[in-house]
C-alpha cells in the first residue's frame, strides 16, 4: 500500500481525504468526525475506534443537555463559564451559539479542583552595539508579562482537566521602562493584571462554591446504613457516615 494510499474513516466509512486523517490506535478518523469529539478531548492517538464511537453517542446526547441548558451566571471575557444554577451545570466556551457549539454540559458534582494558573514570563532587553550586534546593558534589563489561565479538574469518562485562557495577548508590565532583576516589578500595579486576577479568584469561588452545592445535593437525604460500620446514619454533607466517617458512596 503506498504512502499516500486512500483511507476510510473507521467511524463513518467515508474516504479520507489528503492530508485529513486522524490516526486512533486501531483505525482512522475523518477530520469531520474528528471535530464531533469533545474540545476537551486530547487522547485520541490511543482511543481505540469502539472508545471513538461511545464519545461521539455522548456528544450527540450532550445536544439534548444544551438544548435544556438555561444560563444564569457568566465568568470570563473571550472564553466563558456559563452556569445553569436551577440545573447545576456548567459549560465552558468562547461561542455564543450554544446549540451550534454543542459545549460540554458539566454537572457541578463533577468538578474535584479549580485553579488560577499566573505564569510569569521574563525576556531580558538588549542593544546595539557600535558594531550592530545584540548586547546586554549593565547591569540587564528585563520586562515581565503574565498569562492567566483557568484549570478545572472534572471527572468524566473523556477528559478530566479544562484549561483555557483568561486573557487574550499577554499582559506586558513596564515593556517601555526595562527593570534590572534586583528590581522585578509589582506586577498587582497593573490594571490589567489586577483585572484578570480578580476574574481567575471569581471563577475559582463561584465553582468551589457550585462544587459543595452539587457534592450536597448528591448525597442521599434520609438515613442509610452505613457499609463500614453498619449503623444506621444519616450522611454528612460530605456524604460519610456521622459514626466512623466512611464514605457512604
Amino acid at each position: 500500500m503506498g504512502l499516500f494510499s486512500k483511507k476510510s474513516c473507521s467511524i463513518c466509512g467515508g474516504e479520507i481525504g489528503l492530508f485529513g486523517n486522524r490516526k486512533l490506535d486501531d483505525g482512522n478518523m475523518c477530520k469531520n468526525c474528528a471535530a464531533k469529539l469533545s474540545p476537551w478531548f486530547s487522547d485520541r492517538r490511543k482511543s481505540t475506534v469502539a472508545e471513538i464511537e461511545e464519545q461521539l453517542q455522548y456528544r450527540e446526547a450532550n445536544k439534548e443537555a444544551i438544548a435544556a441548558f438555561n444560563p444564569t451566571r457568566t465568568f470570563g471575557a473571550n472564553m466563558k463559564l456559563i452556569i445553569d444554577e436551577d440545573a447545576k451545570k456548567f459549560v465552558v466556551t468562547r461561542e455564543r451559539d450554544l446549540v451550534k457549539a454543542n459545549p460540554d454540559v458539566i454537572a457541578f458534582s463533577q468538578v474535584t479542583g479549580c485553579d488560577l494558573d499566573i505564569d510569569e514570563n521574563r525576556s531580558e532587553e538588549k542593544r546595539k552595539d557600535r558594531e550592530g550586534n545584540l548586547v546586554s546593558y549593565n547591569p540587564p534589563r528585563y520586562t515581565y508579562s503574565y498569562d492567566f489561565d483557568m484549570v478545572i479538574r472534572v471527572n468524566t469518562p473523556y477528559f478530566d482537566t479544562i484549561r483555557f485562557s483568561l486573557n487574550p495577548s499577554s499582559v506586558e508590565i513596564n515593556p517601555d521602562n526595562p527593570v534590572t532583576a534586583d528590581r522585578a516589578p509589582d506586577p498587582r500595579t497593573n490594571v490589567d493584571y489586577c483585572e484578570f486576577e480578580a476574574m481567575g479568584r471569581e471563577i475559582k469561588a463561584a465553582l468551589t462554591e457550585v462544587r459543595n452545592i452539587g457534592r450536597e445535593d448528591a448525597a442521599p437525604k434520609g438515613p442509610v446504613k452505613c457499609p463500614a460500620c453498619g449503623a444506621q446514619t444519616v450522611p454528612t454533607a460530605s456524604g460519610c457516615c456521622e459514626y466512623c466517617g466512611s464514605a457512604l458512596q
